[in-house]
């Protein structure tokens, strides 16, 4: 069963005493800093009724003593982002190998924590697809822009109907064929 919150947030439960408040006999249910906290610690902190704890909040100017520059910065998008960040730590870890030695994220994660660098992996101009297009139009990783768009023309010349005397049992062929290509001519390694 889920439990009920409170009303009012900042209440704090099974709190003894009264109202901090000279002469407010109520009870002090709600925690109030006797100063604004200089971000060593909590500061100390007093218990008021709920009247006077709003009291105590509707005083509250976070701008207070600011120059109308100062509350300008303040209230960008950049408030407060502007201070320097500690550099993550290692965790015990060895440093982050180079993810682009690995073929699988999780050889290099592994790696990490082994102590080792895993071999490199071969270094290829063509992706995994590429390649395996290559391999539908039997050409190599060598090859260039002139002798794929030459292989890609005996291809279609050899698979396509319209050029084999009408023979259609070879229209799948063609199609990876023209997938292939389609794939090889925008390869970066032809760029």
């Amino acid at each position: 069963m889920a439990s009920r919150t409170s009303k009012f947030h900042g209440k704090v439960e099974g709190a003894e005493g009264i109202c901090a408040v000279p002469g407010c006999h109520a009870p002090g249910e709600f925690k109030a800093p006797l100063q604004p906290s200089d971000f060593d610690g909590p500061g100390a902190w007093r218990l008021l009724c709920l009247d006077h704890v709003r009291e105590h909040n509707a005083r509250y100017n976070y701008f207070n003593g600011m120059s109308p520059e100062e509350i300008t910065e303040a209230q960008g998008p950049y408030g407060g982002w502007e201070r320097q960040t500690r550099a993550f730590s290692t965790g015990g870890a060895d440093p982050a190998p180079a993810w682009a030695d690995f073929s699988d994220p999780l050889e290099a994660i592994s790696a990490r924590f082994q102590g080792r660098r895993a071999e490199p992996a071969v270094s290829s101009r063509f992706s995994k697809e590429e390649r395996r297009a290559l391999g539908v139009l039997g050409l190599g990783e060598d090859t260039d822009r002139t002798a794929l768009r030459q292989r890609y023309s005996q291809l279609v010349r050899k698979f396509h109907p319209d050029r084999n005397g009408g023979d259609r049992s070879q229209e799948s062929r063609l199609g990876a064929v023209i997938e292939a290509y389609t794939l090889l001519k925008g390869a970066r390694a032809f760029a």
